[in-house]
């Protein structure tokens, strides 16, 4: 997987950064899920490597505007390229009505279709190689994050005793790297697990925005290879993090810790850390980093591999 950060601000865009979303492509099928969709997302994407024609799904956390102002220009841009054949949407309640008056009141025509599933906790949706799961967290209006796992891959395959034992290459050797059984025409059988190493663990990415420090964000982030969680305050703001129902970056850096992850990325920044003021972001990271080692700080159009 690859993840490109499109928004990273909280509440308003900033001359540095656009607020709310991610993308995250799946690199082995050239397909592209956005978490979030802030106003201005297409324009960021037109920034980025990422590609409208890929856009296949969109999960929303809430229905906050600077998580979901940017959803009815994208469709309709994704309709005038005409190269987006269907899109899925998840959120909360009231994601589709509001998606359905955006298109009516515009009189916007998709030529392409939508459909919008309301998430509830557990399994979102899930194929063959990648399932997604959602939990509640803990914000002033319903609001869920989201984890992303990848299946375990099949094992190496070994190509040399297939080879040495006069196994015929072709398809063959696809049924025996997918754990099947064969059998030759000269009435040999081959089991496919005696040809493949162990399984590939596959990546988990977790995503938690808007939220204050929760059990349910700890337990949805188990051993993910990467958390993504908001950090909207610095600790010393810690009362306006309780108010609003935000994080700061000590909490989530404990959300990092208690979950295990390898690596914490913060987002969903406060403009009041800009530049010229008395705190920055930087002594965000720091406060986090105290904490949780591997702790970094969002960017827009950073780009990371997982």
């Amino acid at each position: 997987m690859e993840i490109t950060f499109l928004g990273t601000s909280s509440g308003v865009p900033t001359r540095n950064r656009n607020v709310s979303s991610v993308a995250v492509k799946l690199t082995q099928r050239s397909e592209v899920w956005l978490l979030d969709c802030g106003e201005a997302t297409q324009h960021q994407i037109l920034r980025s490597e990422v590609r409208l024609s890929q856009i296949t799904k969109i999960f929303i956390t809430h229905l906050h505007g600077d998580h979901i102002f940017g959803i009815p220009g994208l469709l309709a841009t994704c309709g005038l390229a005409g190269t987006v054949q269907h899109i899925d949407l998840y959120g909360p309640p009231g994601l589709g009505g509001f998606v359905d008056a955006c298109l009516k009141y515009s009189e916007t025509k998709l030529n392409y279709s939508i459909a919008v599933h309301r998430v509830k906790p557990g399994l979102v949706t899930e194929d063959r190689e990648f399932a997604v799961f959602c939990a509640p967290l803990k914000h002033r209006v319903p609001a869920y994050g989201y984890r992303i796992v990848e299946k375990d891959r099949p094992g190496t395959f070994d190509l040399e005793k297939a080879k040495a034992l006069g196994i015929p290459p072709g398809p063959l050797y696809g049924k025996l790297k997918q754990g099947e059984t064969i059998t030759l025409p000269d009435g040999r059988t081959f089991v496919g697990k005696d040809f493949v190493g162990p399984p590939k663990p596959g990546k988990k990415v977790v995503y938690c925005t808007d939220t204050i420090y929760c059990d349910s964000a700890v337990e949805l982030a188990k051993q993910a290879d990467v958390l993504i969680h908001e950090a909207t305050f610095a600790h010393q703001d810690a009362d306006m993090a309780y108010q609003r129902l935000h994080s700061t970056s000590t909490m989530a850096a404990q959300v990092a810790l208690g979950a295990q992850v390898k690596k914490l990325v913060m987002t969903h920044f406060s403009p009041r850390y800009a530049p010229g003021n008395a705190i920055l972001l930087e002594d965000l990271l720091q406060e986090a980093r105290m904490i949780f080692p591997e702790t970094y700080l969002a960017q827009d159009l950073l780009t990371l591999e997982v």
